[in-house]
């Protein structure tokens, strides 16, 4: 089964570029483009695609905004943030979102491919040059954190088991479990209580 891919970019020359990289590839579908916000809502509602591939400035609204209502309505669909920019805030902003990743344009169709997989996997991605950039955060003290994660560090702070978080934030144990990991791994601690003591030290509480 093939990986159905929509792109919305209002720059033509960046939507054929990736449209040629990506035809050739196996195990992936082209399903279309829309230059902005509007035309990418009005094609979801006939179609979803596994895949969207967004650019963060559209002429309507932003791709920060569109992101978030893409995944209010359709949390199904995995959306990759496309830019130009690295910079930490706008790579924050869409994973806060609900992108699962973040692609420079300059990307080649072996990391765009890569980054298709790992999301249809359940992964983040993020390119080398914005995986840089968090990094360079998370040494100065400022690690990059989702909305949900945070919410889930304040809980463990207070010392609920993950089932008393899963009940408080309405989602299943197995969620809470994956964000207590993604904690661990993203502020390098070895258990929770070495959690809740780095996450105080970088000022996360």
């Amino acid at each position: 089964m093939a990986t159905t891919v929509f792109i919305v970019d209002d720059h033509y020359m960046v939507v054929e570029g990736i449209r040629s990289l990506l035809q050739a590839e196996q195990g992936i579908e082209w399903m279309g483009h829309a230059s902005n916000a509007n035309s990418c809502l009005a094609f979801l509602q006939s179609r979803q695609p596994d895949v969207i591939l967004m650019d963060i400035n559209l002429p309507d609204i932003s791709g920060i905004e569109l992101c978030k209502e893409v995944k209010q309505k359709y949390p199904h669909v995995f959306i990759l943030g496309l830019s130009t920019f690295n910079q930490l805030s706008f790579i924050e902003k869409m994973m806060d979102n609900g992108a699962s990743g973040y692609l420079l344009k300059n990307a080649g169709s072996d990391e765009i491919v890569a980054a298709i997989n790992e999301v249809m996997h359940g992964r983040k991605y993020l390119s080398a040059e914005a995986a840089g950039v968090v990094r360079h955060a998370a040494n100065a003290g400022n690690t990059l954190l989702t909305r949900r994660e945070k919410e889930v560090l304040q809980l463990i702070a207070e010392g609920l088991t993950n089932q008393e978080i899963a009940d408080r934030l309405f989602v299943s144990v197995s969620t809470v479990d994956t964000h207590r990991k993604n904690l661990l791994q993203k502020l390098a601690a070895k258990n929770t209580a070495a959690l809740v003591k780095i996450a105080m030290d970088q000022q996360l509480l």
